[in-house]
């Protein structure tokens, strides 16, 4: 009887040991095993330099839908902004004092974006700034909120469903990063994209599903579109404080 209880213990601890084994690390997009995994093949790539083509209206904002509601701390950014706008005057510009545009800003800025899709990722520049935003296609989940490093431009975890990239984008500073029209953007904020190629490759199509509940409430929607561009290439953008000094809006900062 003794012998079995020991070997019982034996067995318990051997399972409590296993059981303590950390999981093996999230191997690198770029690792060359983790490229080389066997996974079908997606619908489509998005390798190219893409311009933003407008979508509603041409509207390059990412503008409140009509009968939106925010909260207290966002309706007063707002007010202030319309009440800036009114007067000829802009409203924190952070863009203009260097501070990343951040998602979903970035995407639709007049520059271009250079995007590059290998296996396990889809990695995007802007001309503008040259951001950089990473979506990761490998089966990694979001990082652990109370561990990841928060970022402009988020996490984005994407899966293919049908024809579409499905990518889901959170984990966002909270603190210089807006929406158009002078909306606070928080570290509640996520985004949803399905993203397609439309008429045969040659322009490529974003509908976005975005919340906030920090800031406004239910869900807002746009859709925008980019045109391929094959005779263009982004090249080396930097932003420096010294070059937009003159800048009205900037004073005092």
């Amino acid at each position: 009887m003794l012998k079995q209880f020991q070997v019982t213990i034996l067995i318990a601890a051997a399972s409590g040991l296993a059981a303590q084994t950390p999981p093996p690390p999230q191997l690198g997009a770029l690792a060359p095993s983790n490229i080389a995994k066997s996974r079908p093949k997606p619908p489509f790539d998005l390798t190219g330099t893409w311009q933003h083509g407008g979508g509603q209206n041409n509207n390059f904002r990412f503008s409140p839908p009509e009968g939106f509601k925010l909260t207290p701390a966002a309706q007063a950014h707002y007010d202030a902004s319309r009440k800036a706008a009114a007067e000829g005057k802009t409203y924190r510009d952070d863009i203009g004092a260097c501070w990343p545009a951040g998602l979903p800003v970035i995407m639709t800025r007049v520059w271009p974006i250079a995007m590059v899709q290998v296996p396990t990722a889809i990695y995007m520049i802007s001309g503008f700034m040259n951001s950089v935003r990473i979506i990761y296609l490998d089966g990694r989940t979001h990082t652990d909120p109370d561990v990841v490093v928060r970022s402009f431009n988020g996490e984005s975890i994407g899966h293919w469903e049908g024809d579409s990239l499905v990518v889901d984008t959170r984990n966002f500073v909270d603190d210089h990063h807006w929406l158009d029209n002078g909306i606070p953007l928080t570290d509640a904020f996520r985004m949803i994209e399905r993203i397609r190629l439309i008429d045969k490759g040659s322009n490529l199509e974003i509908e976005y599903t975005a919340a906030d509940p920090k800031s406004w409430v239910g869900e807002w929607k746009w859709t925008k579109r980019f045109r391929r561009m094959d005779d263009t290439d982004i090249t080396e953008a930097s932003c420096l404080p010294d070059l937009n000094e003159h800048m009205p809006s900037l004073k005092g900062h």
